[in-house]
């Protein structure tokens, strides 16, 4: 039977500039919690892919039947296709997006020019999850904390309910991604909300500390919660990014033009290759 996607959660692909952002909404959620960030961008001249990860945008039991290799492999697919099409391409996402976001930058390296990401998830502190590999056999999901969001009358597309084991392989990609974090040396482009209740601040600090990028601008975003793409300071993120990949464009524009590499090897080209994405995990 076709899944049935509810008509918020359609994914957006638009735009048709020479650079271009590939951006991943977070676990439970679905593209219209990033739409209008997408659009921005396309609207300033970006090309902008949104994919709607496996599992989302239709019923929390489809997601249980989902891991994190199946919501990579999505945002994988779009990134690779801009990165034959785009002289330059950035990856973003919030939450679990962001997560998906640096684990892009692991597994492809150099082609990844710049990382933007909203509120990151890279962790936990829920004293429950250590008990995930047992619980999820006897409960299949519990009441989820969606639409963390300040401003009123806004909707992220969000399942209220968390199943049990697609959030536990969300865990195992953590993992995965709090390893390899060295590996990260795109520059990097970091929102944080003080006030996020989905998210504490471990996860900032644990990609601070490990993170192998050297360029990290962080912007605070004090009047919004979690899903701050749909919040009070949604602007900032907007405007910020933009101007963010339009450096990235200069600075690579000025090296090929002057005849220098940019030390990116050829398009089409993925040395780390894509079995890299599920190294240490069987998937859910």
């Amino acid at each position: 039977m076709p899944v049935r996607v509810k008509p918020y959660a359609e994914p957006l692909y638009a735009g048709t500039g020479t650079a271009g952002v590939v951006l991943s909404h977070g676990f439970t959620g679905s593209p219209a919690s990033i739409r209008p960030w997408a659009t921005h961008l396309a609207e300033r001249g970006f090309r902008v892919a949104v994919p709607r990860l496996p599992g989302h945008g239709t019923t929390w039991t489809d997601l249980d039947r989902t891991g994190w290799p199946d919501w990579f492999a999505a945002l994988e697919r779009d990134f690779l296709r801009l990165r034959e099409e785009c002289e330059v391409v950035v990856v973003g996402g919030q939450s679990m997006g962001g997560c998906l976001a640096l684990r892009l930058a692991q597994v492809y390296g150099d082609d990844v020019d710049g990382i933007v990401l909203v509120n990151p998830a890279l962790r936990g502190n829920d004293p429950r999850l250590p008990a995930l590999p047992v619980l999820r056999h006897f409960l299949a999901s519990v009441p989820a904390i969606g639409g963390d969001i300040h401003k009123p009358g806004d909707h992220e597309g969000a399942y209220d309910r968390t199943p049990l084991t697609a959030l536990h392989s969300l865990t195992r990609l953590w993992r995965v991604v709090a390893a390899d974090l060295p590996s990260v040396r795109a520059p990097l482009l970091v929102f944080r909300s003080p006030q996020d209740h989905v998210v504490d601040g471990s996860s900032l600090r644990l990609l601070r500390a490990r993170v192998g990028s050297r360029e990290i601008e962080e912007h605070s975003l004090p009047d919004s919660y979690h899903v701050a793409t749909l919040d009070y300071d949604a602007p900032t993120i907007f405007t910020e990014t933009a101007g963010f990949v339009e450096r990235l464009c200069r600075t690579l524009t000025g090296r090929s033009s002057s005849g220098q590499p940019t030390g990116r090897p050829p398009k089409g080209l993925h040395p780390a290759g894509p079995d890299l994405a599920a190294r240490n995990d069987s998937g859910r």
